[in-house]
């Protein structure tokens, strides 16, 4: 039988939380100490309880906020694969769907934050790379074996880019077209299954 979680890791999970949830708000300079521990319900002097800087919480954030959008794109791709969609479609379709578009807090962290992650040092550029490897190899295991492997990271990067460009758009209308024009253009040329 599993411990029940102690009052500060529940404290440490509230703050994490509302990290990952300014981090993809906000980007990394508008994560705040005193408005992440506000958010979670906390005073600001209890941060140094659980964490010994900011750029700790910075890497416990961007992990979270992946571990959060891989869960979702999971689910989503699973119910796509349901309905008959190839692995690679479910992705290109759920990373690329107008509901992201309309949400980027819900969305890929490396979508968020792609152009900050080369400015961030240490540890917190370190955490960021390994979102970002984690997406080439998750768009790596979607592709069809026709397809080479080496192809994965331009997908991943139109992928990003074009989810980025449609949110800088500003009009939802022709950031939609432009996503579905993304999702038709990618599954043509990669959809070998």
């Amino acid at each position: 039988m599993e411990k029940a979680p102690t009052r500060k890791e529940l404290s440490h999970d509230r703050i994490v939380d509302a990290a990952a949830r300014a981090i993809r708000r906000h980007g990394y300079a508008g994560v705040g100490v005193a408005d992440v521990m506000k958010d979670a319900g906390l005073t600001h002097g209890g941060f140094y309880a659980h964490f010994e800087s900011r750029d700790a919480l910075l890497v416990e954030a961007i992990e979270r906020a992946g571990r959060g959008s891989a869960s979702h794109i999971a689910k989503s791709t699973a119910a796509l694969r349901d309905e008959g969609a190839s692995p690679f479609r479910a992705l290109v379709e759920s990373y690329l769907s107008d509901r992201l578009l309309k949400s980027p807090d819900a969305g890929c962290p490396v979508a968020m934050l792609c152009s900050e992650m080369p400015r961030q040092a240490g540890a917190v550029r370190k955490a960021s790379t390994a979102r970002v490897d984690s997406l080439l190899k998750y768009v790596g295991r979607s592709l069809s074996p026709a397809v080479p492997a080496d192809q994965a990271g331009v997908i991943a990067a139109t992928l990003v880019g074009s989810l980025q460009i449609a949110r800088a758009i500003g009009s939802v209308e022709q950031g939609k077209r432009l996503l579905a024009t993304a999702r038709k253009t990618l599954v043509a040329q990669y959809d070998l299954s």
